[in-house]
């Protein structure tokens, strides 16, 4: 068995080189960690930033920014070294400054409303083509704090009022109730059916995110209705595989397996597609995405390092009947609510010669469509897992969520790999 070992490594950074072009910016020298250790990314959090840090007597935490939209920022199983499982953004958070397009904080669980694009799109301005120019995350969900209406060791509750228009012109108004809550060993047990093990590791933790239509009108298909869309960024890694299970079945009644036509269709040595699941690369080498739709998803996705040997899990509530989801390929859309339930993402050049975002890869789970009347709400839980520790122990866990060994996870890109 291979040792566990922290994925980071320590190097100099030009602090100036982070202000990106702002005026007056200084050029400080001093170490930083690049990724892996949770005490350094938490100090260098509370350099910028106030954090919500929420604790467990086992050891968990996990660091909430409210000025970053109350998302999750990263979170560790604790102990000496613990590590960070959170890609965070510093060249943007040590900037403090709006960037174009999106401002990339990064965090492992973020509040988002889709569409995306489409002809109801929420990232693109009413006649603009759909294309990475003019892309914008709206700001209500991508610059400034949300509010904090409560607090306790263990959870941090927030609240935000939006105003959104679509693509098509409708003015959407929002209310938005977001809680972040540590979830502890006995509800781990009972949401994954399974005990973590002896020598296993863990951190677990939970958004509920409630949206209330706070206007005057019913949310309608035919002027464009919103979904809530939680996606969570983490550190990549060679090693690291994402894992999509979805229902078995013929594609003349289920429809496609996956979908794999968002930014271009995925090589097949970064995808592969097995009897029961999906196989997705999260190296943060090659810009891609991939999703599964409502007759194809499961509940649970997964994510295995096997360099760190943590086996990250997410799960989320879905309602059996909805069919209905929004769709966010960046094109007029004939079918605009045959969207995806469940999605990733991994991070790269967007382009020759242009840099990543990250790199960083990402699980992304959504509500149905929401076709809400005035002061009618709905709530999405999206629910995140890292378990650390014995091969043995996370191979059982694995098999047991993810209906896959660790061993199928490890070597799904063996052969692509090695040229065979």
């Amino acid at each position: 068995m291979r040792s566990i070992r922290p994925r980071w490594r320590t190097r100099l950074t030009l602090i100036g080189a982070m202000c990106l072009g702002v005026a007056g910016c200084r050029a400080i020298e001093r170490p930083v960690a690049r990724t892996g250790q949770f005490e350094s990314d938490l100090a260098f959090l509370r350099q910028h930033t106030d954090v919500v840090l929420l604790t467990d007597p086992s050891g968990a935490q996990v660091a909430v920014g409210p000025a970053y939209q109350g998302r999750v920022m990263t979170s560790t199983t604790g102990g000496r070294n613990a590590p960070s499982f959170g890609w965070i953004g510093r060249p943007a958070i040590a900037a403090g400054q709006r960037q174009p397009h999106m401002n990339v904080f990064g965090g492992e669980d973020r509040f988002w409303l889709g569409p995306e694009g489409g002809q109801y799109a929420l990232f693109f301005k009413a006649g603009d083509p759909f294309d990475l120019d003019h892309w914008q995350v709206p700001e209500p969900f991508d610059w400034g704090s949300w509010e904090v209406a409560s607090q306790s060791a263990a959870a941090v509750q927030f609240r935000k009022r939006m105003t959104l228009v679509n693509y098509s012109g409708t003015r959407i108004e929002i209310d938005v109730d977001r809680t972040v809550r540590l979830l502890s060993g006995p509800d781990v047990t009972t949401l994954l059916g399974q005990p973590p093990g002896n020598g296993v590791h863990m951190v677990a933790f939970e958004s509920s995110n409630t949206v209330t239509n706070a206007g005057s009108a019913q949310w309608r298909q035919e002027s464009g209705l919103v979904s809530v869309w939680i996606l969570g960024m983490f550190n990549p890694s060679p090693e690291t595989t994402i894992a999509l299970p979805f229902v078995p079945g013929p594609e003349l009644t289920l429809g496609p397996i996956v979908n794999d036509q968002y930014f271009g269709k995925v090589p097949a040595d970064r995808l592969i597609v097995k009897p029961t699941a999906v196989f997705f690369r999260g190296d943060g080498q090659y810009r891609s995405k991939i999703g599964l739709s409502p007759s194809r998803a499961l509940s649970m996705a997964g994510s295995y390092d096997a360099s760190g040997h943590v086996l990250t899990l997410v799960q989320y509530t879905r309602p059996a009947d909805a069919v209905a989801y929004v769709n966010s390929t960046w094109e007029t859309q004939r079918e605009p609510y045959k969207g995806d339930v469940i999605n990733s993402y991994n991070d790269g050049p967007p382009g020759p010669g242009k840099p990543p975002l990250g790199p960083f890869y990402e699980l992304e789970t959504s509500s149905p469509a929401l076709s809400l009347r005035p002061a009618q709400h709905y709530t999405h839980v999206h629910r995140t897992f890292h378990l650390v520790g014995p091969e043995t122990e996370l191979d059982r866990i694995a098999r047991a969520t993810l209906k896959i060994g660790l061993a199928e996870l490890t070597n799904a890109f063996v052969s692509s790999t090695s040229g065979k």
